[in-house]
């Protein structure tokens, strides 16, 4: 092997190897294990999630294929309906042309020509992080099979009743002219106003106070065009006398009731509150609870948007003639019509006055557009029915939450389920199997065809409709749509239900409710037996990762590096305003001053999978990238030691006769232990705990401790041949089973090394994800070897402390003296005197009688009994005292410095919290030291 390690010129050629000999295919003969990979969008590029979410998945089915379980890890990815569609329509806009220009045929056809030439970039960059996906049964949400799959599924449901089409309330995008969903839309915090409007009383109705109107509060005066009441609470006494009485609407003119809801906050504000039912959420469940007229006042053709092709769908007023919206306000852009509304009260004596107020404002996470409900007629799932198995099979047990206070979250969202909006008013995705006829009667089917022979339509004239369906129905058939259902294919009766679905908590009702109401209804399944949920990936600070903080880093980054110029590039391009550029410009220069060091993938995904503990958000650390990174040297440099001391060497492979010394026989027992803590973690999903036994295992035990303890059998002539046969073959094997143990999260080091380490251990074949999983021998521990050698590992941590506390040279060989010493210790120093004297570097090592006194000497303790180093003839006295004397003036220094910072409250209150701890740490730290150079002052200058 290369001296020294070099991810690259071995990642993406094992990748190759692994891939073209069908290695990741199923093929183990135990029982199935299946997982299904989180569909990507097919726009989407990698990100730290992705990363993060990969390397768990991965490390469970290499786990999984060895242990013999016949594995399936379904790739595929997601067509991502409005993704796909804004990603295409902005390269036509480029070109002057615009999808209507085209029409939907030519449209889609551009669509397809984009996802075969430049989509699915991401599956390129899952192949780099070595996911050992199936990728011969790669699917995607669009291709034939699942696109059948779809509208057998809608068809189905539709005819058990769970499919309807209705009228009400959406997110609707005004710049995408399509319904979203609750995930699409993110509320933004934003300073606004709140406008106090006078509703004047009707039949000269008056107020507890003699007023002849009603004073209410909205951030959307706009909407009062369509408000139906004015809402009070039942037992707000100022109001209880108006009750049923009637507002005569300004700028209007229509009589809308005064209703009694427990809705309104008597506190807030004046208590009365416009109810616009067909314009926010919350008015809605008033309107419904109060029987109160729908009232739309956007654009007229909005709710006939599966009947007709429209596209002013921006948010512009209408003339509604039924319900008399002035027309003076028709065709106005929403926030025009708002500075005229709210004008026009102020003329007219109605605006009491406006007052600042914080807001969330909802906005289209694509469009950035200010999403509008919006009363219109969708297409919806009956979910309730559904919810109710899928309740059940998760409090039965059939499918367990890991960590399980999930199943808390789970359940809250599946008691409290609304009905689920699955139309969306794109042309790209599946469109809805359903056909019109001219009287505007809904045909449901698998084809036309099919809806003429059901429903004896002859040759009447019928159009498609034009929507299409969310992306999240799709997804939500994916474990048994990408196994051939609804054909009952091998592959579904052999790996559905699935085992494990591993993703993030933001998801669990948007993607795995769904997935298990769906499943179980459709096949009768459920959809995976357990559903690991990790936490989001953060920065170090805990911040959530986002392009306006400029603290986004890109997983192959930190796998190939970058250099820091192209990070800043990366980090600020597209950016519209300067001084945010410049902002993570200077703040990326401070915290990469020389980019990005090439890490490899092995090291990010040991980082990734160490990070996971149950549930938590993941503060990323780029410092544990660069630890594990340490990690996988440590191991390529081992393995060059075992191998300069085994190759051409005779490891006693072939059964021949072997003498195992205790430190054998420790590593061995300590090997065992370290077995059975990976594989229960690993089983419980503790992949933070199993990547840490294993690196106690490999860097403490193993490199740190047995290749040292063993280099003087190896390298003694006198030992014997038994001896160091015994030697060679616990350094080979060990290590080969270790490296096994750390294939699932390390799979491209563990690979390359095996391959020289195996066949000293006699060990075959043509790759270690193949090898059978380790299980540990209860035989093979060994307690007394284990408690000898923690003895000499304690006498040589305890001789090393010494000299590190008196400055005492490594080069320097020196007598020790052990005092208080049983029966055990004195056995423990005969077998392992020559060992400890060569390794620790001593000169002698003397058993004290038991009246004998000591002479001055530092100590350190092994159990009870004492190792003394007597400390005349080692140091010059005075030279080491002028040398602690500077140390502790420069830390009193410091202490005073950093002390004094953080006394002044000045600092205190305006330093960011971060900054505070790393203060507060550094003066911890250099209090400490000090103590400790007090303490080893005194114990010199008493000598």
């Amino acid at each position: 092997m290369d001296k020294t390690y070099q991810p690259h010129a071995i990642e993406t050629t094992w990748y190759q190897t692994w891939e073209a000999k069908g290695y990741f295919a199923p093929q183990g003969s135990g029982e199935p294990y299946t997982i299904m990979i989180p569909p990507p969008n097919v726009t989407g590029s990698l990100h730290m999630g992705h990363g993060f979410n990969n390397a768990i998945m991965d490390a469970l089915i290499r786990f999984r294929r060895m242990q013999g379980r016949n594995t399936l890890w379904q790739p595929g990815t997601d067509h991502a309906g409005i993704a796909t569609q804004m990603v295409v329509e902005r390269q036509l806009s480029a070109q002057g042309v615009s999808r209507h220009d085209l029409g939907r045929e030519k449209f889609l056809e551009k669509v397809w020509e984009w996802k075969n030439e430049s989509g699915g970039n991401i599956t390129r960059q899952i192949r780099r992080l070595g996911s050992s996906v199936d990728w011969s049964r790669e699917r995607f949400t669009m291709d034939d099979g699942l696109s059948e799959a779809v509208k057998e599924a809608f068809v189905r449901l539709h005819e058990d009743g769970l499919i309807y089409r209705g009228k009400r309330l959406v997110n609707w995008d005004t710049k995408l002219h399509t319904a979203i969903s609750d995930l699409e839309v993110e509320n933004h915090d934003e300073k606004g106003s709140l406008w106090n409007l006078r509703y004047p009383l009707a039949d000269g109705a008056k107020t507890a106070e003699g007023l002849d109107y009603l004073i209410v509060a909205t951030t959307r005066p706009e909407t009062m065009l369509g408000d139906a009441a004015v809402a009070v609470h039942p037992e707000d006494e100022r109001y209880k006398a108006l009750i049923g009485k009637f507002i005569e609407l300004p700028l209007v003119g229509r009589r809308i009731p005064i209703v009694a809801d427990e809705y309104c906050d008597p506190e807030f504000g004046t208590g009365c509150v416009k109810i616009t039912p067909a314009h926010d959420f919350n008015d809605y469940e008033v309107g419904k609870r109060h029987n109160l007229p729908l009232i739309n006042i956007f654009d007229k053709n909005a709710a006939v948007l599966a009947t007709a092709q429209v596209f002013n769908l921006d948010g512009s007023i209408n003339s509604n003639v039924d319900t008399a919206i002035p027309t003076d306000y028709a065709g106005l852009n929403r926030f025009e019509a708002r500075k005229r509304i709210v004008a026009a009260f102020e003329s007219a004596g109605l605006l009491e006055k406006i007052e600042d107020h914080a807001l969330k404002v909802p906005k289209g996470d694509r469009s950035g557009t200010v999403i509008e409900p919006w009363l219109t007629d969708q297409w919806y799932v009956s979910t309730k029915p559904l919810a109710e198995k899928a309740i059940e099979v998760v409090e039965n047990g059939s499918i367990q939450f890991v960590p399980k206070q999930y199943e808390n979250m789970y359940f809250s969202w599946m008691r409290d389920i609304q009905d689920w909006c699955i139309s969306r008013q794109l042309w790209w995705g599946h469109r809805i199997p359903a056909w019109y006829d001219d009287m505007g009667n809904v045909y449901v089917g698998r084809d036309e065809a099919e809806v003429r022979s059901k429903h004896n339509l002859g040759d009447i004239v019928l159009r498609q409709d034009d929507d299409v369906l969310d992306t999240w129905f799709s997804s939500g058939l994916w474990t048994f749509s990408t196994l051939g259902w609804p054909e009952q294919t091998d592959f579904l009766k052999t790996f559905h239900p699935t085992d494990v679905l591993v993703t993030g908590f933001d998801i669990i009702f948007f993607w795995v409710a769904r997935m298990i109401m769906l499943s179980t209804h459709l096949t009768g399944q459920i959809p995976f037996k357990t559903v690991y949920v990790h936490g989001l990936v953060r920065d170090g600070q805990g911040q959530k990762m986002s392009k306006s903080k400029g603290n986004v880093l890109d997983p192959l980054d930190i796998v190939d590096g970058i250099d820091l110029e192209s990070l800043i590039q990366k980090r600020t391009s597209g950016m519209m305003q300067p001084k945010l550029a410049e902002k993570i410009t200077k703040q990326t220069r401070m915290e990469f001053p020389e980019g990005i060091a090439s890490y490899g993938t092995d090291a990010l995904r040991f980082t990734f999978c160490s990070l996971a503990s149950t549930g938590r958000d993941i503060k990323f650390d780029m410092g544990r990238v660069e630890g594990f990174r340490n990690f996988c040297n440590k191991i390529w440099n081992a393995a060059n030691f075992v191998l300069e001391n085994t190759e051409g060497k005779d490891c006693g492979v072939n059964d021949e006769p072997v003498e195992l010394s205790s430190v054998d026989r420790w590593i061995i027992s300590q090997l065992q232990r370290t077995e059975a803590e990976v594989t229960r973690q690993l089983e419980q999903f503790r992949f933070d705990l199993a990547t840490q036994a294993l690196y106690e295992f490999i860097w403490d035990e193993y490199c740190a401790w047995y290749l040292e303890l063993v280099k003087p059998v190896l390298w003694d002539e006198n030992a014997s041949v038994e001896r160091q046969r015994g030697t060679r073959r616990t350094l080979v094997r060990v290590l080969e089973v270790a490296l096994r143990l750390a294939h699932p999260f390390m799979p491209f080091i563990t690979e390359e090394i095996w391959h020289r380490i195996a066949p000293l251990a006699g060990q075959q074949g043509d790759t270690i994800m193949l090898q059978a999983w380790p299980v540990a021998n209860e035989a093979r521990i060994d307690s007394a070897a284990e408690g000898d050698i923690e003895w000499v590992k304690a006498l040589m941590l305890g001789v090393r402390q010494i000299r590190g506390e008196m400055n005492i040279s490594m080069a320097k060989r020196i007598d020790i003296l052990l005092k208080n010493g049983n029966v055990e210790d004195q056995r423990r120093l005969a077998e392992n005197e020559p060992m400890l004297k060569k390794l620790a570097k001593l000169e002698s090592i003397r058993v004290l009688a038991s009246d004998e006194e000591a002479p001055l000497s530092a100590t350190a303790l092994v159990g009870e009994m004492e190792v003394l180093v007597p400390m005349a003839g080692l140091i010059d006295k005075a030279a080491e005292l002028g040398r602690l004397d500077k140390e502790i003036q420069r830390l009193e220094g410091e202490v005073k410095r950093v002390g004094g910072k953080l006394s002044n409250a000045g600092f205190v209150d305006k330093a960011p919290v971060e900054v505070i701890a790393k203060e507060r740490a550094k003066l911890a730290e250099a209090e400490q030291a000090l103590a400790k150079l007090a303490e080893q002052r005194e114990r010199i200058a008493t000598l």
